[in-house]
């Protein structure tokens, strides 16, 4: 079953404080870029006031952490959960750094959200809660400084809200110029087509891409998701398209299995008047939830929260390989282990970096004033991902090292590079 314990927050800035100081000890990093690297450049908490639906107020905390900006404006999802705090925040920016790095993309890191469960509020409710955070954080963000994105429990009408909010603040001629204040917008509002199933579609590619390295098709494999969100949805989606069979998918309120595969497309129906939950799904018999990561499979794709894979249950999974397509989905007992095993994990800032490459194009056709169809979207995303996985492998080859190691190698050392080549103030 998908946990969200209280320790999972910390693990997840102690895992991904380990993995840098791994690489930073193996590329012998400059010690005092080291220095800026290690810590965050800003860390905001807001408190703020919202009328619910029956006339009472209630207090909620949002948070926005800001990790560095060496390479371009920051840029990170905002989530609403109740796991949300900064320490959540603090790794979540971290990894955003490192992906858009890896990615070469002109951004930074940073990450945030407000800690709330959204089933507990209606429609109403959330976009008054969105509205008013967005106002609280004010100009801590911007389209030039600051550009969320969605994330867990969040989506394009969030950030329609978010959008909307920061424009009216400003003047009536300055207003359209503040479009790109955030991405994952709708269609309609200055999103971008194909921005929906970017992050899943680049789970899907670097599979794809995996396989095909070593002459094998996606053709009757077996794949088990954890977590039917977007990004579990979308990647089964592409998978199935290519010929795979997804056996098993778990959330938060069951396990499904069929050894015959699941339909994505009816579970993904029986899902949406259920706030997506998998619950009842008639088509496929519920499991232990405790079974679900030794199952038999060709692929094991988390796609949920963080932290799910551990040393607690890191010996039971019989998967051929991991795609991380949630952020930050295994700490670092549970992947010494799976290394250990022979399992190879494509890791979180590769393998889910669509959806902040499909972030990129759509900040930059709001800045152009331009209009992509889907089609010009998808190759773009596609040509995109394939270059940084070739980066990726052609660095696992040469240093004989894994794929999350050499993922980080060269996303640090371009920041390094950057901060080499400009100096640092004053």
């Amino acid at each position: 079953m998908i946990t969200a314990k209280k320790d999972t927050k910390q693990s997840m800035f102690k895992t991904v404080q380990q993995q840098f100081n791994k690489t930073a000890d193996l590329i012998d990093l400059n010690p005092n870029i080291r220095k800026i690297l290690a810590i965050t450049n800003n860390e905001l908490i807001v408190h703020f006031p919202v009328k619910m639906d029956n006339g009472e107020v209630e207090i909620f905390t949002g948070y926005r952490v800001q990790h560095n900006n060496a390479l371009g404006p920051y840029k990170g999802g905002l989530r609403y959960h109740p796991t949300v705090d900064v320490d959540a925040a603090k790794a979540l920016a971290m990894w955003m750094t490192w992906k858009t790095s890896l990615a070469g993309l002109p951004y930074g890191g940073a990450k945030g959200g407000i800690q709330i469960d959204p089933r507990n509020y209606s429609l109403p409710e959330l976009e008054r809660i969105t509205r008013r955070f967005t106002y609280a954080l004010g100009e801590n963000i911007g389209p030039e400084h600051d550009i969320p994105a969605p994330d867990v429990n969040t989506n394009a009408q969030t950030m329609a809200w978010i959008a909307d909010t920061y424009m009216s603040t400003k003047s009536p001629s300055e207003r359209s110029q503040n479009q790109h204040v955030v991405t994952g917008k709708p269609i309609g509002s200055g999103g971008l087509e194909g921005r929906d199933r970017a992050t899943g579609f680049g789970v899907f590619l670097c599979i794809k891409l995996y396989f095909e390295a070593r002459g094998e098709s996606l053709q009757g494999k077996t794949f088990i998701v954890q977590g039917f969100g977007n990004v579990g949805y979308w990647a089964s989606h592409f998978m199935v398209n290519e010929g795979a069979k997804l056996i098993s998918v778990q959330d938060a309120h069951a396990t499904l299995f069929n050894a015959e595969g699941i339909d994505v497309e009816n579970l993904f129906e029986h899902s949406k008047p259920r706030k997506g939950s998998i619950k009842g799904f008639s088509e496929a018999k519920e499991i232990d939830p405790e079974d679900f990561f030794g199952l038999a499979c060709d692929v094991l794709i988390p796609a949920a929260l963080g932290n799910q894979i551990t040393e607690d249950n890191a010996y039971k999974i019989q998967a051929k390989l991991i795609a991380e397509g949630a952020n930050g989905p295994t700490n670092d007992e549970g992947e010494s282990i799976l290394l250990e095993r022979g399992i190879p994990i494509i890791p979180d800032i590769l393998c889910n970096s669509g959806g902040v490459i499909g972030s990129y194009f759509e900040w930059l056709q709001n800045r152009n004033g331009e209009l992509w169809q889907l089609d010009e979207v998808m190759q773009k995303i596609e040509k995109k991902i394939t270059q940084v996985f070739k980066n990726v492998s052609a660095e696992v080859d040469q240093r004989k090292v894994d794929w999350r190691t050499a993922a980080y190698i060269i996303a640090i050392a371009r920041i390094e590079m950057a901060y080499v080549q400009r100096g640092i103030f004053p």
